[in-house]
């Protein structure tokens, strides 16, 4: 019977969740529900100076949101500082270890002299079988894996294909510094050993790590999980990925007002594909997903592609659900928190009987709630510029709309066209010529949805009123 598979997403908090990581997240989630495993949520905190309390919040905030959720609690690796010293003390005593003393100035001595010969920077090993009696007096010593000098290492990734690095190449990596506290290298090992890990999916930043890894895997005598390297993202123009791309933390995109499940789908589709599949619901990508879809280039990020998902993803979704989106997410919106305190029952109700021509015109919840301003505008309305021109040149219109629409009983999208339509017919204008001026004193732009199923949202009493302030010469009480 196969192993269980065991995932693990395994962020450092120095900063926020960036779009590369979140990336790294779903395609560990995928990989774990596809095969009916786990994924396991690791805080990779050794770097105590550069951890904050804000950055493992904003993790955990930005995972949450993405909806990819994780198993078990979230374990923090510098809470097992204990075990992984433990895991040094074998292999100390199993000889594949030792006390190095090499002090800071042999070290930069042994840099200067490989940069003198052009040859990379290695530790040569001068502590490696020597008497621990000859140590200096006062330098603490770190501890140092004893690493193969011969032969090679191999990983056979399931990205990357066959990868083997020459051991000469790989010194005697560091385990313990002198302060006693574990080195990453050592960390991760002993944490996804101890977390029964199976399979790693991380950026191909991390490839050469791979090979060092194995070392310690292999000294202390434990199976290596399988490996995978995604390769990273890239800006369109090819650049590594910076913030003028798009490398910008979750909850950035959150507050440009895109949709959780527009973000998965388009991560999903950098650097993965299926065919010419665009679109895939959750379930679709869960059951699609396998690491053989990844290619080995790295993919280039595009605001305008995620712009057009997103939207798709709005005109798609069901309204009520927009609706608890939108409210949702006010407060991460510009300009949300004014109408965060004012979504009541009856504000909700608003946005529902609008959002079919709202979201026919958005591609975000941003242009969303642009669009949705004029439901909830103060009277006398601010008119922007175009809005003010179009009165202006149109005020002779107005006196016969609000005495067409004044006198309907019955007040829907339907009878408010009727009496639209016949005031065109009576002053001899374009139903257009009469629509723009409608709109303008509705809403005070000049773009809106249907203006029809504007007045029908609005209803009687408010569009009546809007378009009295509206009337030349108004004087608003």
């Amino acid at each position: 019977m196969p192993e269980p598979v065991i995932t693990r997403f395994a962020p450092s908090p120095t900063g926020f969740l960036h779009i590369g990581g979140a990336r790294t997240a779903l395609f560990n989630w995928l990989f774990a529900r596809r095969h009916g495993g786990t994924m396991l949520l690791r805080i990779e905190d050794t770097d105590r100076e550069r951890s904050t309390t804000a950055a493992i919040d904003a993790i955990l905030d930005g995972l949450k949101w993405l909806g990819l959720d994780w198993d078990g609690e979230v374990v923090y690796q510098a809470s097992r500082a204990d075990r992984h010293r433990d895991a040094v003390a074998q292999l100390l005593a199993d000889g594949r270890a030792y006390r190095c003393y090499a002090t800071p100035q042999d070290l930069e001595a042994m840099r200067e002299l490989a940069r003198a010969e052009k040859r990379p920077p290695r530790y040569d090993g001068r502590w490696r079988d020597r008497d621990p009696a000859e140590a200096p007096a006062g330098v603490k010593p770190v501890i140092r894996l004893r690493a193969p000098l011969d032969g090679t290492t191999t990983l056979n990734d399931a990205v990357q294909g066959s990868v083997t690095w020459a051991n000469k190449d790989l010194d005697d990596l560091v385990l313990l510094r002198s302060d006693g506290s574990p080195t990453y290298m050592l960390a991760v090992v002993v944490d996804d050993h101890d977390m029964g890990v199976t399979q790693i999916i991380r950026g191909d930043d991390h490839l050469t790590n791979a090979a060092r890894q194995m070392q310690i895997y292999e000294a202390l005598g434990w199976p290596v999980p399988a490996m995978a390297h995604i390769p990273l993202i890239h800006g369109a123009d090819g650049a590594k990925l910076s913030k003028r791309h798009g490398a910008l933390g979750v909850e950035q995109y959150r507050a440009m007002g895109y949709l959780p499940e527009a973000l998965r789908n388009y991560l999903l589709r950098l650097g993965w594909s299926q065919g010419d599949q665009e679109f895939f619901s959750t379930d679709a990508m869960v059951a699609a997903f396998d690491l053989g879809g990844v290619g080995r280039s790295p993919s280039r990020f595009d605001f305008a592609k995620l712009e057009n998902m997103n939207g798709h993803y709005l005109r798609a979704a069901d309204d009520a659900h927009l609706v608890d989106q939108l409210v949702a997410n006010l407060p991460h919106l510009p300009g949300g928190d004014a109408l965060a305190d004012r979504m009541d029952a009856g504000a909700r109700a608003k946005l529902l009987a609008a959002m079919p021509g709202l979201k026919e015109r958005a591609k975000t919840l941003v242009e969303l709630l642009d669009g949705a301003q004029f439901l909830f505008a103060a009277r006398p309305l601010a008119m922007d510029a175009k809005a003010a021109e179009i009165l202006a040149r149109s005020a002779d219109v107005l006196p016969a709309l609000l005495a067409r629409l004044e006198a309907l009983d019955d007040w829907t999208a339907a009878t408010t066209e009727g009496a639209v339509r016949a005031c065109a017919e009576e002053t001899g204008t374009k139903l257009g010529q009469v629509a723009q001026p409608l709109r303008a004193a509705l809403t005070g732009r000049s773009t809106s949805p249907g203006i029809f199923d504007v007045l029908a949202v609005l209803g009687r009493e408010e569009s009546l009123g809007r378009l009295r302030d509206a009337q030349p010469h108004h004087a608003a009480p």
